[in-house]
């Protein structure tokens, strides 16, 4: 009889201390816990990211000759001496580019964060046309 009275009472504490418990230690988590979250300090706006190399094309919107820049829309690129620059398949200067006439070349970011330009091409695009070729029948 006294053995049943211990198992009961022993039955009865484990249960009363299973009950009393809180029921998130009952089951054990398996979600990772959260990555902290970088401070607004910390993230890069997508309007800061650094500019990468690229083509580009459209109207001459300005030429500084001082300054030795070009704008082409609403971005400014920097010419240098290494900047090849052609017009109408030949070599150019800065000097020939005009104002709203089309324009197109090649572009890289320096370390100072500035676009300078590789190649500029002022006017047409000069190139093997298809309508100019005949085909032999």
């Amino acid at each position: 009889m006294i053995k049943y009275v211990l198992r009961f009472g022993a039955v009865s504490l484990l249960a009363a201390a299973l009950a009393g418990m809180p029921a998130q230690l009952l089951a054990q988590s398996t979600n990772k816990p959260a990555a902290e979250k970088k401070s607004a300090a910390g993230k890069k706006d997508p309007a800061t990211k650094p500019k990468a190399a690229h083509p580009f094309r459209g109207k001459l919107a300005a030429v500084d000759k001082t300054a030795k820049t070009i704008k082409v829309g609403q971005s400014t690129y920097q010419i240098t001496s290494a900047t090849k620059i052609t017009k109408a398949g030949k070599a150019a200067t800065l000097e020939d580019g005009v104002v709203d006439e089309p324009v197109g070349g090649f572009v890289k970011p320096t370390d100072d964060g500035k676009m300078t330009a590789t190649t500029v091409r002022f006017g047409a695009k000069v190139g093997d046309n298809g309508s100019e070729k005949k085909k032999a029948k």
